[in-house]
């Protein structure tokens, strides 16, 4: 699983720019499932066919990431958000765009009050360039950027950037490689551009239309000095997703994910997100509505270059998974 992580984190693939992480992905899988597809937005959409009901699993490929759109005399390059950016970890970085052309991402501290921190629109990336001129020469205006950060391993624990939501993509080609006898009809699919307002996910589930869909992504943890009031800590499985901004999961699909769980003695966290929400909500309310849940991964710092993860954990998620897969969901009135 680490390799497969590890590959999956260091490539580039800010919202809307998926084609690389993608490639990466069906090259994966290709020789486990029975067929695949990427449909009109990008998504990549793969089948191993089983006799049972139809459940879907879904991990966004797309990371955060910024867009040039302005380039000054001297040039600087000036950036919008594309995804939720945080200002704080965002001075100082160090940024890669899809030709490999690298910037660092600087600051008017000037003009910023002692004891406040300078916002997006303070800030610019800086690629080295003499001029305007030699800046768009090298990076056009609508060129996006990725966070650079290698990946690291502290015992148990793993830290990288894009573990939002490579890490659940890995979690999905491991458990798709391992399961060898569905009890349903399974579809594992690879959205984009979730972190600009979960738009994979929609167009996806439209055309699969499964009876069960099911996110695997990250989720934030209460176990960091002063951090969320949450239960959920790093180390004590994968979550299962209760409630959070874009969604309230049901008893039925809850029931089911909780029993696919402990039958093989998985271990995991009940969980509430009180910000923020996964491409399970968007499946949740796509044509008639869907039955959705989430496989959540506790992460420390996410939306940041350095985002923490147990391995612990990503193998439970990985294990739940092939279980899910090899129970038969109609049994549960799906």
């Amino acid at each position: 699983m680490r390799e497969i992580a590890e590959k999956l984190t260091q490539i580039y693939g800010p919202s809307g720019s998926e084609n690389k992480i993608r490639k990466a992905i069906e090259s994966e899988i290709k020789p486990f499932v029975d067929e695949f597809h990427t449909d009109n937005l990008g998504n990549l959409i793969a089948r191993k066919k089983g006799p049972g009901k139809k459940i879907m699993f879904a991990a966004h490929m797309d990371e955060i990431g910024v867009i040039v759109n302005y380039a000054d005399e001297k040039g600087f390059l000036r950036f919008a958000p594309v995804g939720g950016v945080n200002p704080i970890i965002t001075a100082g970085q160090r940024v890669v765009f899809e030709d490999g052309t690298t910037g660092v991402v600087g600051c008017e501290f000037r003009d910023i009050a002692p004891g406040s921190f300078p916002p997006l629109s303070k800030m610019f990336i800086d690629i080295g360039a003499k001029d305007k001129n030699e800046a768009l020469l090298k990076v056009k205006i609508g060129d996006k950027a990725g966070f650079v950060q290698g990946f690291s391993v502290n015992g148990q624990r793993w830290i990288s950037k894009a573990f939002d939501d490579r890490i659940g993509c890995a979690v999905i080609v491991d458990a798709l490689k391992k399961v060898k006898k569905p009890l349903n009809d399974l579809y594992f699919v690879f959205t984009v551009q979730e972190e600009v307002g979960l738009r994979g996910a929609r167009t996806s589930a439209y055309a699969v239309e499964p009876d069960l869909a099911i996110a695997v992504d990250v989720t934030g943890t209460g176990d960091t000095p002063k951090g969320f009031t949450m239960s959920v800590e790093m180390g004590k499985g994968p979550g299962l997703k209760i409630m959070d901004a874009s969604i309230i999961v049901t008893e039925k699909v809850k029931n089911f994910m909780r029993s696919a769980a402990e039958k093989r003695g998985i271990p995991f966290q009940n969980e509430i997100l009180v910000f923020g929400g996964t491409d399970a909500g968007a499946f949740s309310v796509t044509k008639s509505g869907i039955h959705s849940g989430c496989i959540s991964i506790p992460s420390r710092y996410i939306h940041s270059p350095s985002e923490m993860v147990d391995s612990s954990d990503v193998e439970n998620a990985s294990k739940w998974i092939v279980s899910i897969c090899e129970t038969d969901a109609s049994q549960a009135g799906f």
